[in-house]
């Protein structure tokens, strides 16, 4: 009886070190932050990437229980391979020991002195602490045209998928909310972005045939999902409809992309979602978009939320969404919120943006 009880007390240590501390929902996090990017990385720490005001790389924060948060420094530093005035939205990936770092930057050459040449380069560390290096003394592959906002999805079969989006930059594209903004006085072009994939050498070398275009904006106004989409250019934002900040999961065989539209620097930045049956599609946009977006009409404080990560609970059961936002305290600076996230009968659902204090 004794060495039962024993061995049943330490069965219940084991199972409260596997849980960990609880995650604590209190938004916005005490971090300033775009494209948050966080990983539950083996050593059983939290570990948050993302766009900050350090051009010459990115910084690192680590935590417990995803709302405090350790400031770690700089974990990469951008040297003679990429320029130093744009590092943005990196991801970090585990894989067999080794952390790898996608993430987007202007490219050194630029021969027709454009001004965007953002590129996907990838860095490597023995930690989620940094420090990483530099793969290669170059970018991924060269599309032909500016990308950013770097995403991968590890297949079972040994596959990976590269996901970015075409900049707005330098690509206008003819639609009937084009149509209407020059009729209305408003712009001459609508310049867009859109969400392309593309498989990826094992190595991250290159990668493997054509990228497919898998979103972009409606061109019709009468597609339902027309009139979010295009808010920046009817409430007068910006001359561009962005699809970005693409991020990739898979959930009992399919495969969920959420995204995020309009001006990432304005307040009606927010996020959607599609779905497919395959890692390159075709994708279907959910009939529930935007799942995610300001509401301040509502009573709330929180307006430009987007350029989401999807992390898990420690046990797996939960998941939580995290994301950029701003509110009536934090002005233009953009701040980091987590809010718990669901699947129902196929349908994603977010359950924010919440401004709250509390134990989950």
């Amino acid at each position: 009886m004794k060495r039962i009880l024993v061995l049943l007390c330490a069965a219940l240590c084991l199972a409260a070190c596997n849980r960990g501390p609880k995650v604590i929902i209190s938004n916005p996090v005490d971090v300033k932050m775009g494209d948050p990017f966080v990983m539950l990385a083996s050593d059983g720490h939290y570990y948050m990437y993302g766009t900050t005001n350090a051009n010459r790389g990115y910084k690192a924060y680590r935590s417990d229980d995803l709302y405090n948060w350790e400031d770690l420094g700089m974990v990469y530093v951008g040297r003679k391979t990429w320029n130093q005035n744009c590092f943005w939205a990196p991801e970090v990936f585990e894989r067999d020991g080794k952390y790898y770092m996608f993430f987007s930057a202007n490219w050194k050459e630029n021969p027709n002195n454009d001004d965007e040449v953002f590129r996907i380069g990838v860095a490597v560390s023995d930690s989620p602490a940094g420090p990483f290096t530099d793969m290669y003394d170059r970018p991924i592959f060269d599309p032909g045209y500016p990308i950013i906002d770097a995403d991968v999805l590890f297949e079972e079969d040994g596959r990976c998928y590269l996901y970015y989006s075409r900049c707005c930059y330098k690509h206008p594209v003819e639609s009937e909310i084009a149509d209407w903004a020059r009729e209305q006085g408003l712009y001459d072009e609508i310049e867009e972005s859109w969400v392309y994939g593309v498989e990826m050498k094992p190595d991250f070398s290159g990668v493997i045939g054509e990228p497919v275009m898998l979103l972009c904006p409606p061109k019709s106004m009468s597609d339902e999902q027309a009139e979010w989409e295009s808010r920046s250019v009817t409430c007068r934002e910006a001359n561009r409809r962005w699809t970005e900040g693409s991020l990739i999961f898979k959930d009992k065989g399919t495969y969920y992309m959420m995204y995020s539209a309009n001006f990432f620097g304005g307040a009606n930045y927010a996020i959607g979602y599609a779905t497919a049956t395959s890692p390159l599609g075709p994708f279907t946009k959910s009939a529930d978009n935007p799942i995610l977006q300001r509401n301040d009409a509502e009573g709330g404080l929180v307006t430009g939320v987007g350029h989401n990560s999807v992390t898990r609970s420690r046990d797996g059961r939960k998941m939580y969404c995290v994301y950029h936002g701003r509110t009536s305290a934090t002005g233009e600076e953009r701040v980091v919120f987590v809010d718990e996230m669901e699947i129902r009968d196929g349908h994603l659902r977010i359950l924010g943006p919440t401004t709250r204090d509390g134990l989950n």
